[in-house]
């Protein structure tokens, strides 16, 4: 669950719906009775729209960069998901917008502490951060990283999407979700925190979809 990794390596480009999410979450979670629709904008990500709209609570203003939500703590992206898998739905026919938003809410618990056996919502390791990652995005998969690389379903190594569980060593003894850019964003070993890693820096066993 998590025994073997490399050390992470900051990845500067974030998966653009990271923002998104995180920065939806974030004002979501201000709890506000009324509501307005906002553009927020996702980034400059190659077949994705330029924004995506949210209803923000009327007494929340939305900064330019959805990245400085990134970091907060303490709130639940679920909410968002639906929403944000329809519209990803029908900007990216075919993508895995499930996977997307599992991505995406790993992504805000960066630096979060790797410790063996836990599965958040402060502390991770490998497959415990995959597993809360989905159930954030609403789907439910097996807890353990050989778990997840036998009942998903494979995918070709060179077709990966971000959101896809990448599984490594032999007998799938980690797991990472891919963030793009050839990185996967893993809860690595102990004293390393939850971080990206280039896909190539660990031994692959497989990959798949949920």
């Amino acid at each position: 669950m998590g025994a073997h990794s490399a050390p992470t390596t900051p990845h500067a480009r974030r998966f653009a719906v990271a923002g998104l999410l995180a920065g939806g979450a974030a004002i979501f979670g201000a709890g506000a009775a009324s509501a307005q629709p906002v553009d927020v904008p996702t980034g400059s990500v190659e077949g994705l729209p330029d924004s995506v709209t949210v209803d923000v609570p009327d007494n929340v203003s939305v900064p330019a960069e959805v990245d400085q939500y990134a970091d907060v703590a303490g709130f639940d992206p679920s909410g968002l998901v639906d929403a944000i898998s329809s519209q990803l739905g029908s900007a990216l026919p075919g993508q895995n917008a499930h996977g997307a938003a599992a991505l995406a809410a790993a992504q805000t618990k960066i630096g979060s502490p790797y410790v063996w056996g836990a599965t958040g919502p402060d502390a991770f390791d490998c497959s415990g951060l995959t597993s809360w990652a989905y159930k954030q995005a609403g789907v439910d998969i097996p807890r353990t990283s050989q778990e997840q690389a036998a009942q998903g379903t494979p995918v070709d190594i060179n077709n990966l999407q971000p959101g896809d569980l990448v599984t490594f060593y032999s007998g799938a003894t980690h797991v990472g979700i891919y963030a793009g850019d050839g990185q996967v964003l893993n809860a690595p070993t102990e004293g390393v925190p939850v971080g990206y890693a280039p896909l190539d820096s660990m031994p692959i066993y497989n990959a798949v979809r949920f």
